[in-house]
């Protein structure tokens, strides 16, 4: 019911008719606008039939196959992993499946092959439950960038040692989350240097700018960051748990309200196949539009054992997915819980402060005491329970209206204002741009004295701007302390007293770089 007093909302916004308002009844004179060609880019995409993945390889004749199966995705929704036993024999080839399966292609594997999908990073955190173990979501980490250096970039191990990495990492990531994942670029994947930089600071970089607040809309999580100067506001840093994947779920949701959506069973969260279809529709017909927005597309059903079905349909109300970004309430949702927080619980000062941890003739070496008990070590150092990050659960405008006027200064807060960046792929929906300066200046109390809001155009593609600025981030002569070399970083971290800090970000300066080893 809130949901749907909020499509109704929103439906008031674009002067389109309610959710349960009868054609006859429209209160507003329609505007159709047809976006069948709105994208001449997404036309063959849409209408293209998803492909199942093939599972298997051929290989030379041999006596067993046992498949250690696996299937991840390589960006930051990542997945991974089934162990099972499948044995094929065949007299002249042997049909064997494929051991892991990374990237795009594990989310359209058949739910009939014998994998299992999973997700290393989910939410804007590394995926860790009970049933998902910290070292197994590692594991996965390093298989996927292991395939990406091997089958992408052609980097086979025996040159990792000549190549340095740029680990660009989400605002939304801990300490200790940055830790593990520099732990893999060096120790696993065997690079001889890397340094770590955030994604929001990476993006400013990348457009060729100084201060800015940077919005990041990414698949599964929002951010809002300002960067002043070149260097991260800490106090400035809101998240929100919702992204792409929530919009294209709206869809769906919309659709089946109005009745126009075939009569198939699309389930985007059992189904990664369907979310990719719902994620294509969602790029190729949503747009942020005043009036009456329809358009006529193929929808595609894929069930077990029989091809993919096309079903020619008229999708309704295409506008108000997208604006579900300003009004959260209506997107559906997630039914996964967060990841559990004390795991990400780590020291605020590590490297500005110097412990002594008493041992025990009757304790292991792999124990620590606590107040109640003993802490069972992993990299010899208990966890204890810290403020976890801020998450608020409000639409877009006002996060970042409240992003910035957290900084507290009038003069930064008009250039703020002024230079927002809008990155990530939901960033390149169509009419997103004036709906975020039109709301954000809304937002804005009526006593600040600021009346102009811009939202700067992106010289790169948004989806990628970050990395460009990591790469740019990685040469600048500033950077040159902050590189951590392999050896340093295997035998002993960067440990309390070395002096060793990061310039581009608060909390990368101490507690995400320092291991205590016995």
């Amino acid at each position: 019911m809130e949901r749907e007093r909020a499509y109704d909302i929103i439906a008031s916004l674009l002067k389109i008719r309610f959710l349960d308002e009868e054609v006859a009844n429209v209160q507003f004179p329609q505007k159709m606008g047809r976006v069948d060609a709105f994208q001449p880019q997404g036309n063959n995409k849409k209408e293209t039939v998803i492909p199942w993945t093939d599972v298997f390889e051929i290989s030379n004749p041999s006596s067993l196959t046992t498949g250690n199966s696996s299937t991840k995705d390589e960006s930051g929704e990542s997945s991974f992993q089934k162990e099972g036993n499948d044995r094929v024999e065949h007299s002249s080839s042997q049909l064997k499946y494929r051991e892991y399966i990374c990237g795009e292609e594990a989310l359209r594997i058949s739910p009939s092959e014998p994998y299992c999908l999973s997700r290393p990073i989910r939410r804007g955190h590394l995926n860790i439950s009970q049933q998902y173990s910290m070292q197994q979501v590692l594991e996965d980490l390093h298989v996927i960038w292991d395939w990406i250096l091997i089958e992408k970039l052609h980097i086979p191990h025996s040159e990792r040692n000549k190549y340095s990495a740029v680990l660009v990492v989400p605002e939304t990531f801990d300490s200790r989350e940055i830790k593990e994942v520099l732990s893999i670029v060096l120790r696993d994947l065997c690079f001889s240097t890397a340094v770590v930089h955030q994604e929001g600071l990476a993006a400013v970089f990348g457009n060729g700018l100084s201060t800015a607040c940077v919005v990041n809309i990414g698949a599964q999580v929002t951010s809002v960051i300002c960067i002043e100067d070149g260097v991260t506001l800490p106090m400035t840093q809101i998240t929100l748990c919702f992204g792409g994947e929530d919009l294209s779920r709206c869809l769906l949701w919309t659709q089946r309200h109005h009745q126009t959506w075939p009569p198939i069973r699309t389930d985007a969260l059992t189904k990664p196949i369907d979310y990719l279809m719902l994620n294509r529709l969602k790029e190729s017909f949503c747009q942020i539009k005043e009036g009456e927005v329809e358009a006529v597309a193929v929808v595609h059903s894929y069930e077990d054992g029989i091809p993919p079905g096309s079903h020619k349909t008229r999708l309704t109300a295409l506008n108000v997915p997208p604006m579900g970004l300003f009004y959260p309430i209506l997107l559906v949702p997630d039914v996964y819980p967060p990841p559990p927080r004390s795991w990400f619980s780590d020291y605020e000062d590590m490297l500005d402060e110097t412990w002594d941890f008493p041992r025990r003739t009757d304790m292991s070496d792999g124990n620590f005491p606590g107040s109640s008990g003993y802490f069972p070590m992993w990299e010899n150092y208990p966890i204890f329970q810290t403020k976890p990050k801020k998450e608020d659960n409000i639409g877009l405008a006002d996060a970042i209206t409240k992003s910035i006027l957290s900084t507290g200064r009038i003069d930064l807060q008009r250039k703020l204002f002024c230079s927002m960046q809008l990155i990530g792929g939901v960033a390149l929906t169509a009419g997103l741009v004036p709906a975020v300066e039109e709301r954000v200046l809304h937002a804005i109390p009526s006593h600040e004295a600021i009346d102009t809001v811009e939202v700067l155009q992106s010289r790169t593609n948004p989806t990628f701007v970050a990395w460009k600025g990591g790469a740019i981030l990685g040469i600048l002569d500033f950077t040159r302390d902050a590189w951590i070399h392999r050896e340093d970083w295997i035998r002993n971290g960067i440990h309390v007293g070395s002096g060793r800090k990061y310039r581009d970000s608060y909390f990368l300066q101490a507690q995400s770089m320092c291991y205590i080893n016995s």
